[in-house]
């Protein structure tokens, strides 16, 4: 029980790493706020975290706007009473070449991301600050290292990092450690979305992503979720400005 008396707000927590994440911490002991663009999956996180014996609840949350935020925080506190761990896992990909890529593309992926990361992680430092206490965690990718037909998602993710390292300088004297981690190919609902959208059979995309990563396989939302759980763990308290690359061996 490494996270009891511990509350977490997970961004994105509806689906996928944010939700394997949010159910990890819970299961450590935290309290969790589980925010999604959508209240479903964000709810349907918290009940199986309640199922459990956990204390969960489910929030509506656009991370793009700044009132949502700021409001997901503040229902976040009231029901638990602070706030001590940050994992901000929004996002959305639109993917395209750069001569076919819009504006709308570009702007919906650098608001999501980047904005939304930015708008989590100040709304989060208010509270943490206040009581000289934090971990927040943003999420980069592989793809920050460049990625054909990402120009917009490699763009953000490599912006997270520099973010990340800011923040840590900023916040650290306030007793805030500020980190990322950056997954490979992780089977998710997105990259499933990637292989449809390619016209390619999902199975056989994770098979030949398998060959070329030196452990073989694929990421599970668990592998990212246990390195961000130590991130926000006591254990972590001297690890700070540093990116996790979690992508089977030393190679996006």
């Amino acid at each position: 029980m490494q996270f009891k008396d511990r509350v977490a707000l997970v961004t994105g927590g509806g689906r996928g790493i944010g939700a394997e994440t949010a159910k990890v911490l819970a299961a450590g002991g935290a309290a969790v706020a589980v925010t999604d663009m959508d209240l479903g999956p964000a709810q349907e996180t918290a009940a199986e975290i309640r199922a459990a014996g956990g204390r969960a609840i489910g929030i509506a949350c656009d991370v793009t706007s700044r009132g949502n935020v700021d409001a997901a925080f503040e229902q976040a506190v009231k029901e638990f009473g602070r706030l001590d761990i940050l994992f901000a896992c929004a996002g959305i990909t639109r993917d395209n070449l750069l001569h076919k890529m819009t504006e709308d593309e570009w702007d919906a992926v650098v608001t999501t991301h980047l904005k939304g990361s930015f708008l989590s992680a100040q709304a989060a430092q208010r509270y943490m600050v206040a009581q000289n206490y934090g971990k927040i965690v943003l999420t980069s990718s592989t793809s920050a290292l460049g990625n054909r037909g990402q120009a917009n998602y490699s763009a953000v993710k490599a912006g997270i990092q520099g973010l990340t390292k800011t923040l840590a300088i900023e916040l650290g004297a306030f007793g805030i450690n500020v980190n990322a981690v950056a997954p490979g190919f992780i089977e998710t609902r997105m990259t499933r979305a990637t292989a449809e959208r390619m016209g390619v059979d999902f199975e056989q995309m994770k098979a030949a992503a398998a060959k070329v990563i030196p452990l073989r396989r694929v990421g599970q939302p668990k592998d990212v979720a246990h390195v961000v759980a130590f991130l926000s763990s006591d254990q972590a308290s001297y690890v700070s400005g540093q990116v996790i690359y979690i992508a089977g061996g030393p190679k996006a």
